[in-house]
């Protein structure tokens, strides 16, 4: 019996939708091909508006994430900084931190717990949600960047705090995780190489000059790996009978950390569109899809992009800008509270 939707992703954005649309009690079915080889270091923050979706889809309570209570922003080389807090935004932390593996196993196991049909290929179906993390017909921009992730131990031990540093060769980002910071560190791509394979010795020296010590010292790093940087943007995320949601319709930049979240996000107003509708393949059902999304994800790729680009470069004259930008934000709590809770909650936190 065919399945009135087909998702078609191994991903969380694919699982997330398809137990959401099994919830609304819509036909669905999983199409994907899981590799078994053991996922590289990912690690990936939740914001509090994923973890609501999590709750909904009874996956949160199965895991075991490091929560966020404070994010301090800073620059390399000049003065400003910020400092968000959860109470800014109103809620218990400010985001969550674990391995995307752990993520994914969690969401393949509620699942299968729920029933949820998966095979290998697309069937016949009224609607194609595509959520394969790659769709063509997208437009790419490149960064001069290549994404270094390592796990990095300090003395004293990670906690709440994640750091976000500019740097002028690009930003490096601290997540606390059981203890531990997962580094993750833009660079052009030579250099990221290079302290991807550089003596640990020498890889926590350029880590300490690029960052300093603020969030202690850096005492031991394990994995490391690299990841390359591209922004890319499906200029309509619907065709007939197809809906493209997560990394299928946009993939950005890591910094804020906003990809997978925007993902979650598409899925959850795609469930709702669907839940109701006769015909969940219906052109008029999908352009209120597209419309629904069209302001969270434009914003989304615009702040990201801003973030990645703005802070590169040693101009005195722009770090002195930035500096004055990141101070305005730290004296002006409405400021703070409306860009924690946008990060948060993406165009819903708007007035």
């Amino acid at each position: 019996m065919p399945a009135e939707i087909s998702v078609r992703g191994s991903g969380p954005v694919a699982c997330v939708l398809a137990l959401l649309l099994q919830q609304a009690g819509r036909p669905v079915v999983l199409n994907h091909r899981r590799s078994e080889a053991r996922a590289p270091l990912r690690p990936i923050a939740l914001s509090h508006a994923s973890r609501l979706i999590l709750e909904r889809v009874g996956v949160w309570q199965t895991l075991a994430p490091t929560p966020i209570e404070t994010i301090h922003v800073s620059q390399q080389g000049g003065f400003g900084r910020t400092q968000l807090c959860a109470a800014d935004a109103g809620v218990p932390a400010l985001g969550y931190v674990l391995d995307y593996g752990v993520l994914l196993e969690s969401l393949f196991n509620q699942v299968s717990a729920r029933a949820i049909r998966v095979e290998p290929e697309t069937g016949e179906s009224l609607l194609v949600v595509h959520a394969e993390g790659f769709a063509s017909h997208s437009k790419e921009k490149n960064h001069p960047q290549e994404a270094l992730v390592a796990l990095v131990t300090t003395r004293p031990a990670a906690a709440g705090t994640a750091w976000e540093r500019f740097t002028p060769q690009g930003p490096l980002a601290l997540l606390p995780l059981g203890g531990r910071y997962c580094a993750l560190w833009s660079l052009p791509p030579e250099r990221a190489r290079a302290l991807c394979a550089a003596p640990a010795a020498d890889f926590l020296q350029a880590l300490t000059d690029a960052f300093g010590r603020r969030a202690g010292e850096f005492v031991a790093v394990g994995e490391r790996v690299l990841a390359p940087l591209a922004l890319r943007v499906r200029p309509s995320r619907v065709s007939e009978r197809q809906a493209y949601i997560g990394n299928a319709a946009q993939t950005l930049h890591p910094v804020a950390g906003q990809g997978l979240n925007l993902g979650l996000r598409d899925a959850w107003d795609l469930a709702q569109v669907l839940r109701y509708a006769p015909d969940p393949g219906d052109a008029r059902v999908l352009q209120r899809f597209a419309a629904m999304r069209r302001l969270d994800a434009m914003a989304s790729v615009r702040v990201t992009s801003f973030l990645a680009w703005a802070f590169l470069g040693a101009n005195p004259l722009t770090g002195l800008m930035r500096g004055f930008a990141l101070t305005a934000l730290d004296i002006c709590l409405p400021a703070r509270r409306f860009f924690a809770r946008r990060m948060i909650y993406g165009t819903s936190a708007l007035p």
